[in-house]
């Protein structure tokens, strides 16, 4: 397939239709379904440039996750917080199975080499050859193989380590703050949550819609105030704090999405809503702190 031989329409619903996918591999890479989603904004903003500069490919799923590979580099790069963790003499050509590998948390992808990270998830958990890994991370496929053995041997030990809960680190005057903004969600009071918006407030909707300032943003609460569903829970999702958001029509044994905010000073500088990216809560760790 060429891009340039697709309209605007046919490649915008194929980026839907991949977005998960390309989240998968974006959140495994860097330990974090939140940094994941914004790796993944990053790469689907490049491949819309590059798509109006005219590139052309063939395959365009190991194109976008070629994009994606180099982007999720570069995050771990910046913010320089990955581990390494020796390379393992012995190797096991078997596969984990998919159970096992999706329920795998972030975090402990996070804990591999990159090319190992990298050739685990692409072939364990997306389903990529040996020669497609090797096309993405650009590497040999006899290093793709080795990268691979030696990911599913690491990965075996660390997950028969505990997990961490991961518990915010909050103040006790964020904790008022976000206890405050989830108590007035839990008795509808909105504008009471309007009050403590700044004036340049923003509000992203993740995979939908991004919006600016106090009255830009209204009809957020309203949207809220009329569907009777919802209910809302202080927690923490990987380590940040958060609003969880459980939906009792369902079992409630694990949040519908999420809603994170951004601060300055006592009012509310960004809220980010994972409503329509249900893909991010796979394997998320979470806590319910109230």
């Amino acid at each position: 397939m060429e891009l340039d031989v697709m309209n605007t329409e046919d490649f915008e619903d194929r980026l839907r239709e991949l977005r998960p996918r390309l989240h998968r591999y974006c959140a495994r890479m860097t330990g974090s379904a939140v940094d994941g989603e914004d790796v993944l904004q990053d790469t689907l903003i490049k491949a819309v440039q590059a798509r109006a500069d005219g590139v052309v490919v063939d395959n365009l799923e190991g194109w976008l996750l070629r994009i994606a590979h180099n982007t999720s580099l570069d995050f771990l790069r910046r913010r320089s917080r990955h581990k390494i963790v020796p390379l393992l003499d012995d190797m096991e050509d078997a596969p984990l199975p998919e159970a096992d590998i999706v329920a795998i948390g972030f975090q402990t992808f996070l804990q591999l080499p990159e090319l190992q990270r990298c050739a685990v998830i692409l072939k364990d958990v997306l389903g990529h050859s040996i020669e497609e890994i090797a096309a993405i991370a650009e590497c040999t496929p006899a290093a793709a193989k080795s990268a691979l053995q030696r990911a599913r041997v690491a990965l075996r030990h660390l997950t028969e380590r505990p997990e961490d809960m991961r518990l915010p680190l909050m103040s006790d005057a964020n904790r008022h703050k976000l206890a405050s903004f989830v108590r007035f969600f839990q008795g509808g009071d909105f504008d009471a949550i309007r009050a403590m918006l700044a004036d340049d407030v923003k509000l992203e909707l993740v995979n939908r819609l991004k919006l600016e300032g106090r009255e830009g943003i209204s009809r957020y609460f309203t949207r809220y105030a009329q569907e009777t569903k919802w209910r809302f829970a202080l927690g923490a999702i990987e380590g940040r704090p958060a609003m969880l958001v459980f939906d009792s029509a369902g079992p409630m044994k694990k949040p519908a999405h999420f809603v994170v905010l951004d601060w300055r000073g006592d009012e509310i500088a960004a809220i980010r809503d994972f409503l329509f990216a249900p893909y991010v809560l796979e394997t998320v760790d979470w806590v319910r702190l109230a």
